[in-house]
């Protein structure tokens, strides 16, 4: 997964910095909505909430913007009717793709996936074709030299964590969905700076392509992030290192 993780970390820093930057708070916006929604207003108490909001503070949304979408989620406020839906597809080479969105509007939703899918060769799939392929895990992604890498990695397993992967500067921390607040909290005891947490998507296997055929996929699943709808998207696609370099020089 570094690939993933490292791939991730260039997107955020890239949406954080560029003209999309409007585009990223619509969606951090969406997300602490729905976050109040499910589990209540107070971070404290609702985990998911609270992933969100560090999130947007990451990304650096303005305070008074967080807030007001955690009234709007929590009633406190009028808002935009959303509700949270899973497609299910395939790119190119049948890569296999889980689409999480956030939507006013299901049929456009699923109109503009659909039609971004096809503009590229890729196809919707039926409900369930796609999941089996993914588990959910916990994972938080720390930057962090050798020794100092080592140290967080026994920290991590001593407070729960499943697996932890090191390389190229990046740790990896994967957890059961159920251990990460208590991951994060001992890290964070530690003063370790968090590049990432989150709830995530892990495939099973992956499937790797030559370096022009990996792009083009790395390309329809950003191409398809950039839909209104469309918060996040997970892949098995296999993206070494090579091919990250020249994604980050583009």
């Amino acid at each position: 997964m570094s690939g993933h993780s490292k791939w991730s970390t260039i997107k955020r820093k890239k949406a954080a910095s560029d003209a999309r930057k409007g585009q990223l708070f619509t969606k951090l916006t969406r997300e602490i909505i729905l976050g109040a929604r499910q589990g209540g207003g107070d971070p404290e108490a609702n985990f998911r909430l609270r992933l969100a909001i560090d999130r947007a503070r990451q990304a650096n949304m303005p305070k008074d913007s967080i807030e007001r979408a955690i009234k709007r989620g929590s009633g406190e406020l009028k808002g935009e009717s959303l509700e949270e839906i899973l497609y299910e597809g395939y790119a190119p080479y049948g890569v296999a793709l889980l689409l999480f969105t956030f939507t006013d509007n299901r049929n456009r939703a699923v109109s503009d996936i659909r039609r971004r899918l096809a503009r590229s060769g890729g196809s919707l799939g039926e409900a369930g074709s796609v999941t089996w392929l993914f588990d959910q895990k916990g994972l938080i992604v720390v930057e962090a030299p050798g020794a100092q890498a080592e140290e967080l990695a026994l920290v991590a397993i001593d407070a729960g964590a499943e697996d932890v992967k090191i390389e190229n500067g990046l740790v990896e921390i994967y957890t059961r969905p159920s251990e990460l607040p208590r991951v994060k909290e001992s890290l964070e005891k530690r003063r370790v700076a968090l590049s990432s947490t989150e709830l995530t998507m892990i495939p099973k296997t992956f499937i790797q392509l030559g370096e022009q055929e990996t792009l083009q996929v790395m390309n329809l699943i950003e191409a398809l992030e950039d839909l209104e709808d469309v918060q996040r998207v997970y892949s098995n696609l296999d993206i070494p290192e090579r091919v990250l370099a020249r994604y980050e020089a583009a």
